[in-house]
């Protein structure tokens, strides 16, 4: 804490009634007059500045008391570190292919990186929906999106370089042509995750209609 003065105005007032009777009464009209003028007025504003000195206000030391500054905000989590850390990688993997999809100009690699950032998305909501799939997709985000985003790498990198030549060209057509499979191979993963889900559900639908037939409520089999 240190204090803070606060001055007092009566010595400004002071002053400029000092300079107003001087006006009314006083000559103006050589440089000593002014001369005159402005000493006096300094006598009356130091004069009334030791009568009313104002008072002092404790104040915060802004260094000593300001904020380090705001805390950055912990990630929320979810309570389980599988699934925590499949949003983790879910999030890293979008930024990224964002990222390259922005960078690379080709319109069908980018259609393909749209496709991929539509189905990566859903199998971290599913992950979040169904605990039981979560180490079949971090498998998934182990290996599948660390070799998809490093593909796509060099593609933009050889993409960059604005040269035709054999390798590069030759490259750049392999992954093209490999970012088909790819795109196939994240629609699979996805409907795989719906194996179980799929099958309960069947259970489900045969055991409904059993009873339905025992109770003579349908009229025909599915």
């Amino acid at each position: 804490m240190r204090k803070r003065k606060n001055r007092s105005v009566v010595p400004v007032y002071a002053m400029a009634a000092a300079w107003m009777i001087y006006c009314c009464f006083g000559p103006l009209y050589r440089m000593h007059h002014f001369i005159i003028l402005i000493a006096i007025s300094v006598s009356v504003y130091a004069l009334f500045s030791k009568l009313f000195p104002g008072s002092k206000k404790a104040a915060a030391d802004a260094s000593a008391d300001a904020p380090a500054g705001r805390p950055r905000a912990e990630p929320q989590t979810t309570g389980d570190p599988e699934l925590d850390a499949v949003i983790t990688e879910g999030r890293l993997a979008l930024s990224e292919f964002g990222r390259l999809y922005a960078s690379i100009p080709d319109v069908n690699v980018k259609s393909r990186i749209t496709e991929l950032i539509d189905v990566t998305d859903k199998i971290v909501k599913d992950g979040k929906d169904d605990r039981s799939d979560l180490p079949r997709i971090r498998r998934f985000f182990n290996y599948y999106v660390p070799t998809t985003i490093k593909l796509l790498n060099a593609y933009d990198r050889m993409s960059g370089t604005g040269i035709q030549g054999e390798n590069i060209s030759g490259t750049m057509t392999r992954i093209e042509d490999m970012l088909d499979a790819i795109v196939i191979s994240y629609k699979k993963q996805l409907d795989a995750l719906f194996a179980q889900e799929a099958i309960d559900i069947e259970t489900d639908i045969k055991v409904m209609d059993g009873m339905m037939e025992r109770e003579g409520l349908k009229d025909k089999q599915f």
